[in-house]
């Protein structure tokens, strides 16, 4: 029998999937999908998007908790065991997901995508003025994987790109920012900013009325990050007066946004529902099991959450 059991607990389709990775990549492994635990006792790893309510008392000998996606937020890092290591995805499907969806918006912002659909609405022939890649400021808030990733594809298409986070950080072909005393001069000189921070106390509410000032006039927001990260009311005085032009909008708070909420029908939001990146099954089992590995080896696991600053 083997001695070890790995309980997934998140979507049972996807968890099939995981199951058969975990069937060819390490049959010694006992692998269940939730609520089929086996014996709690053997269980030692558990991937969750939500975890079970007293996971101490339901799991004695847990020893590592997996996160099933990219963020760890949906987590209350409170009711965990202060020893128990946490890990979020780090993924190849994650990571190609974000920058698709990042440079597409990055994109059809920078070619005024926006506006043309406006004028095909109200049947107007009217072309533009096309700005070079170069002459476009993009800069993206937060430099972990997801970030670096997206940076070093629209580097790739000549922008000019910086990025900004909490701790510093040394990306090649981009001006790096870091801290609250660069934070200004990094939005002066963004035309198009992404956000992609992790969510914690300090990015609540991060995309506010004073951010948005530091910006140039008219410039753009791409928001894949996390909902509650944005003040909707901020933006869309922001939307109003042409201080922010254009905003693509993948995360809101609360998701999905009430019915009579203003985004929907704003023209100038583009609206997606949480879609920009998603962990494909296969792929994030395999980087389980190579995390899996590495901690059999007493080697540091990738992904693994620093719980004083909540990622």
């Amino acid at each position: 029998m083997p001695s070890e059991t790995f309980l997934y607990k998140s979507d049972p389709v996807r968890g099939r999937q995981w199951a058969e990775v975990f069937r060819a990549e390490a049959p010694e492994i006992d692998f269940r999908i939730w609520p089929e635990t086996g014996d709690p006792a053997r269980v030692r790893f558990l991937a969750a998007w939500e975890p079970p309510a007293d996971i101490a008392t339901a799991f004695p000998n847990l020893q590592v908790l997996f996160s099933s996606g990219a963020g760890v937020d949906q987590f209350d890092m409170a009711a965990l065991p202060a020893a128990l290591p946490v890990v979020r995805m780090v993924e190849p499907g994650i990571v190609r997901g974000m920058v698709e969806y990042a440079c597409h918006a990055v994109l059809d912002l920078h070619r005024d995508m926006p506006q043309y659909r406006r004028q095909q609405q109200r049947a107007e022939w009217r072309a533009l003025p096309v700005r070079t890649a170069g002459e476009r400021r993009v800069g993206v808030l937060g430099l972990g994987s997801l970030g670096q990733a997206v940076l070093a594809q629209l580097a790739g298409f000549g922008f000019a790109c910086a990025g900004w986070s909490r701790s510093r950080h040394a990306v090649p072909g981009v001006q790096c920012f870091a801290g609250e005393d660069e934070l200004p001069a990094f939005l002066a000189r963004t035309d198009i900013l992404v956000c992609l921070l992790p969510l914690t106390d300090a990015t609540r509410g991060f995309l506010n009325a004073g951010l948005f000032a530091r910006l140039p006039q008219g410039a753009s927001l791409v928001h894949v990050g996390r909902g509650p990260q944005l003040v909707d009311a901020d933006l869309l005085a922001a939307l109003a007066t042409g201080q922010i032009a254009e905003a693509a909008l993948d995360v809101t708070d609360p998701e999905p946004l009430p019915a009579a909420h203003a985004f929907w029908r704003h023209p100038r939001v583009r609206l997606t529902p949480h879609i920009a990146s998603m962990t494909q099954p296969r792929t994030a089992a395999a980087a389980v099991i190579g995390n899996l590995r590495r901690f059999a080896a007493g080697e540091p696991m990738e992904g693994l959450v620093d719980r004083t600053r909540g990622y």
